[in-house]
Formats: structure tokens, sequence, C-alpha cells
């Protein structure tokens, strides 16, 4: 009896808060339309536009912008792509109030079983009000925003006026909003003149631009399109007959020579996307279409003087491509970078994407090491043809350019200056290829690097980005660095959602050393240590007017020149996509030459600059061949620098009064010869 009584008022009890929640629920929902009722239509020109500055505050380019879309009316857009569309992201469109609650349960349910937000079940109309209101972020906030934006506009607008403005607002990758925008950019031709086949493959993109796009990944796209197809055909909204034509119909897309070019650096924009959708952690569309404002490191005048020099350069006939960075060595901010010839034939960044052996430019990394175990700059080693047995009786035999060889010893300010390639082996073989990869990653090189006795020549493939990066190391005084392109993130509500931080790092590299080793490497263009041949830079030693540290580097298929100021850094990759060897003469200089021009250009207004030496080391005049301390008698004579303690003991004994000295002469010995000439 007692539990008879107690589960009828158990059973009242839930029935009662079954009627409250229920209640509450409808109450809630009334209110929700009342509240969107009050309010009115929602705009449906609201500006969402992602803008881009310069480092001056100049915009620069924008996401979402008049050039990029064009409005066209319903009746203007083809059938076909309307019908893809509905197939693939709302086949109830016509029948639902703005939600699917049968997705939409599906969705939750998937969501609570992963604890996240990332199983989606939006309608069009949710999609429309993202799009025009709301941020892409993935949070509760934002999702009960949307839905109060869905209700808004499915209670004042009809379902042709969203659809429409749905189809006007989309993006679909590169830049292309609204499905005119996108017709013409992948096809040429008006939204209502799109194929069957053609309709299907855009449809398709929306979902993921950076994933679906043709122009990112042909076969995927391909794939998607197809499944969009099939759905049609399942649906009945295509006939078997047209499903098998538009299956198998080979889609013409536009020449990219036709595409309309971006404003300012659409390279360097591309790495600003990319290091915005880290820096938010949200996806790149959600960055285009979400109205923020993104303060960038470019410097507008060093963007457009190192097009130029890539211009004059390389002759129109030459198919040759170029990848180059320019960074600012005391925070790592990227001021110019180009990743191609032409962007619009090739959004490929050459400059950040790519990766290529770097040759002789990696050898830096090579003798800052040495430095570190106990080399100076006159550290001498024999120059001559060498085979080097490796594991497992194997051997190696590196060549010098050209097959010069000194075959004599050299110093390390000349080895470094001449490149020769027998000095940077034995270095590496001598200090264990360990340390040369140790090494590197302290100069910020991240990608794979071989443990081989070959990698002293750069036989390893890098990115110019990181290169320029580990460069900069030495132009700031050993400073690490963060190769960035944004300072500052404002979103659409005018809150700044990121500032970088300025706080300088302690130096990683020893500061002493890397002074030492940037000195050694304005012997590129220093014609005094030439030797048995020309120094690297010899070149363009005669466009350059001031002081420069730098290092070339070449293999069959790259050319490289990576050099700086105090005040700037630049690298210059050039080389054909395939790998094809480089023949051709002048285009083996075209790294340098660039190089040359776009420095020379960018100091042209800045007052003469050294690098100033940190405390701890002497300044000795140096005989480049003997590595012996100058004397006035020596033809040719070269400031290096050393830790005190280190510098060179004695005095070149090879010149006299601009004489040779005799056999004999030479085997009384240095103490001998250097006392007749006091007493004489």
């Amino acid at each position: 009896m007692k539990k008879t009584i107690l589960a009828k008022k158990l059973r009242r009890i839930v029935l009662k808060m079954t009627i409250g929640i229920t209640l509450f629920f409808v109450s809630g929902i009334l209110l929700l339309y009342l509240i969107a009722f009050l309010l009115g239509p929602p705009s449906l020109l609201n500006d969402q536009r992602t803008i881009y500055y310069s480092a001056n505050g100049e915009m620069i380019g924008e996401e979402h912008g008049v050039e990029n879309r064009s409005w066209v009316d319903l009746e203007n857009i083809s059938p076909n792509l309307i019908d893809a569309t509905l197939m693939i992201e709302d086949q109830r469109f016509y029948k639902h109030n703005g939600f699917d609650i049968k997705r939409i349960l599906g969705a939750i349910l998937k969501d609570i079983k992963t604890m996240s937000l990332k199983e989606g079940a939006s309608t069009l109309t949710q999609q429309y009000a993202r799009n025009l209101y709301l941020s892409h972020e993935k949070t509760w906030t934002r999702k009960l925003k949307e839905a109060f934006y869905t209700l808004r506009l499915e209670m004042f607008y009809s379902k042709e006026e969203i659809l429409e403005g749905y189809l006007n607002t989309v993006y679909y990758g590169h830049g292309a909003y609204g499905i005119e925008a996108a017709s013409h950019y992948f096809f040429n031709k008006e939204a209502s003149d799109l194929t069957i086949a053609e309709a299907a493959m855009l449809a398709g993109i929306p979902k993921g631009p950076t994933y679906y796009s043709p122009q990112n990944d042909l076969e995927r796209a391909t794939n998607r399109q197809q499944q969009i197809l099939a759905i049609m055909q399942q649906k009945d909204i295509i006939s078997e007959e047209e499903y098998f034509s538009a299956k198998s119909e080979q889609l013409v897309f536009t020449d990219p020579s036709e595409r309309k070019q971006l404003s300012i650096g659409p390279y360097f924009q591309d790495t600003v996307l990319t290091e915005a959708t880290e820096l938010l952690d949200i996806d790149q569309e959600s960055v285009r279409s979400g109205g923020y404002q993104i303060y960038t490191t470019l410097d507008i005048n060093l963007q457009k003087q190192l097009e130029e020099s890539i211009v004059q350069t390389i002759q129109d006939s030459s198919k040759i491509e170029v990848g180059g960075v320019v960074v600012d060595p005391h925070n790592g901010a990227i001021r110019a970078l180009v990743g191609g010839r032409s962007y619009e034939k090739s959004p490929f960044n050459r400059a950040i994407q790519a990766k290529r052996m770097p040759g002789s430019t990696f050898k830096p990394f090579l003798y800052y090491a040495a430095l570190e175990h106990g080399y100076t700059a006159t550290t001498m080693l024999m120059s001559k043809p060498t085979t080097f047995e490796i594991d497992d009786g194997q051997v190696y035999q590196p060549s010098n350019f050209n097959g010069y060889y000194a075959n004599e010893p050299i110093t390390l300010a000349q080895a470094l200056a001449l490149s020769d390639n027998i000095y940077a082996v034995k270095t590496n073989m001598y200090l264990g290829v360990e340390t040369l990869i140790d090494t590197a990653r302290k100069f910020g090189i991240t990608s794979k690097l071989p443990s081989v006795p070959s990698l002293a020549l750069g036989t390893a493939t890098v990115s110019v980005e990181e290169m320029v990066s580990g460069y900069a190391m030495l132009a700031n005084g050993g400073y690490s660095i963060d190769g960035h392109t944004i300072e500052k993130i404002v979103d659409r509500e005018g809150r700044t959602v990121y500032k970088r931080d300025e706080s300088r790092k302690n130096p990683v590299l020893d500061p002493q050393k890397a002074f030492i080793l940037t000195q050694l490497m304005t012997g590129t263009f220093d014609e005094s240590l030439n030797g048995y041949m020309s120094v690297t830079g010899s070149s363009i030693v005669d466009n350059l007017t001031r002081t420069y540290a730098g290092k070339t580097g070449s293999t069959d298929s790259d050319s490289w020149m990576i050099g700086f100021s105090p005040s700037l850094v630049a690298g210059i990759w050039t080389g054909y996509d395939d790998n094809r060897s480089i023949t051709s003469v002048p285009e083996r200089s075209y790294s340098k030459e660039i190089w040359s021009t776009f420095m020379e250009q960018a100091h042209q207004d800045i007052p003469e600059e050294h690098f100033e030496a940190p405390d701890g080391l002497v300044a000795v005049p140096v005989d480049p061949t003997t590595g012996l301390r100058a004397t006035p008698h020596c033809p040719t004579s070269t400031v290096m620098f050393f830790e005190k303690g280190t510098e060179p003991e004695f005095y070149c004994n090879e010149h006299f009064y601009g004489d040779e000295i005799e056999q004999d002469d030479k085997e009384k010995g240095l103490f001998r010869r250097w006392f007749e000439v006091f007493f004489d």
C-alpha cells in the first residue's frame, strides 16, 4: 500500500517537472520569437571583409571585397548549381524553418560522445547567418547567436531571398566570394552558364575550400564532385543519361593568366592567412570571412623593390623560378616575400613551401661549429682532391667547383670566401656530423638533416625562410628569432585578439663567435682573399657600395644567395620546379644579381652601417695566404677578428720588400730571419 502511494507521488512529481520544463522551453521559444519579431529583419549588407595592413598601416589587401564578389539574382544562377548545392548542403531547405532538427539531434549526440563541437549540421540559413554576422569559431555562444540570427532570417525573408543571399556570399576559395566570382575564377563563365559537371564541382567547394578546390587538390575535388552527381541522380534531380554524361565530362578550367592579379604581395598575403589560422586556431575560411583587421610586417617599398629586381634580372624567355625572403634581424619580421615569378600562373610559395638543397649557403653553420671547437679564422687545412673513407668501407670523394684546388693549405677565411668543399668536408668529419646537425638546430633549421659527410655541402633540403632566419641570428649577434608576418589581429568588434610579444630572448649563439663568422662572411665579396680562384661573390662586387656579409650556394639544380647588413637579411633561391639542371651561365648568376640589386636599392636611404664587435675580441691584419700577421711588405692584408689569446703570434715570413725569399732563407727559420731584418 505504501509502495503504491509512493509511486503515485513520484509520478505526480515527474509529471509536474515535465510540464514545468516543457512550459519553460515553450515560454523561452516564444520569448525568443517575440524578441526576434521586435528587432525586425536583420540587415543583409553586413560588411565582413578581413583586411590586411602593411607595417605602416596602409591597406595591402582584403579577403572579402567588391572586386572579389558580384551579386547576381537567383534567376541568373544556373539551376544545375542550385540543385547541386541543395543536394550536398541542405536537402530539406524548403521544408524546415531554418533548423533541420533530425540532423541537429544526430550532430549533438556525436558532439557529446566526442566532447567536441566538430560535428556540423548547419542548414543553408544557418551558414548564411554565420557568413553575415558571426565568426566561425566553434563555441556554444557562437552557435546560440547563430540560431538567433537564423530565426530572424527565416522570419522576415523568403526562402528564395535566403538562398540567393547564401549563394552570393559563400566562400569558394582563392578570394572568390559568391557563385559569380567563383564561376569566373574556375571556369571563366557566368554563373548562369554552368554545366551540371561544373556546378557539381563548385557545389563541393564551400565545405572546405582549402581541401576541395580543384586548384589545390584535383583528385579530392573530383571525388567530391562525383559524390554530388551520384546524389543528384539518386534523388531524380538529373536523369541517368545526364549523370553519366556529367560524370565523364572533361572540365576546362580558367587559364591562370586570365585571372585578375592581387594587389600587393600575393604570396605574402597567403603566408599571412596561414599564420593567422595558426594564431587564432581556426580554419582559413573563418579567417577570410571573419571581418578581421590583420596588421602585418610587410614593408611596401621593400616588397616592390624585391619584385622589381626579379623582373629586371630574369629574362622573360627563361622558365626558371624564384623564391625570396627579406627579414628584419632584430625581431624576425618578414618585410618582403616572393614565392614565384607569377602568382596567377602558380600560387605555390617557393620561399615557404618548397624545400631545396642549399649548397654552400649551409657552410656558415658548419664553420660556427668549428669556431666553437677551437678553429680560428686562420686555421689551415690542405685543399687538394681527397677521398674520405666512411661507414662500411664506403668512400666519399667531393670535388670543388670546376675542379679548382689550391693544392696547398688554406685558411678558414679563404675556405669560406672561396667555398672550398674539401676544407668543409674535412671539418665536418673532424667535428662529427652530429655536431653540424646540432648546430643547425641552434640556427632554427627544423627540416630533416641526414647524418652524412656531404651535409657540410648543403645536401639536405630546406626552405628559403629557414635559411634566412638562420642568417638573421648572425646579423643580430646571436639572438634566436621567429620569422613572422603578423604583428596584431583585431576582430570585427574591435577587440585585439592577438598581439605579438616583442620582448627579446636570450642569445642562443656566442656573440663573439657570431661576430667572427659574420666578418669571415664579408670575405665572400673580398677579392684580397682570392688566392687560387675568385671569391664566390666576385661577379657582383662592383655592384655593392657598402659592406655586407653573405654566402653563395649552388647545386646542379639550385642557385642561392643569402646575405645581410646589420639591419636587413635577404635570401634568394632560383631554380626549376622540376629539379632539372641549370645549364645556362646567365641563369646561374640570377640569384646573386637579384640579391645585389635588391640590397643596394633597399639601403640607398639608410646611413652606412657597421657590424659592432662585442667585447673580448682583437682585430689583427693578416696575410690571407699564410694566415700570419701581415707586415708592410705583404702585397695584401685583411683585418680578421679573434678571441683574445687565439690570434696569430708570428708575422708573415713570405714577403720582404716585395721580393720572394730564397729557399736557403726559408730554411733559416722565422726567428733567424726576423733577427736579421731587425738588426739590418
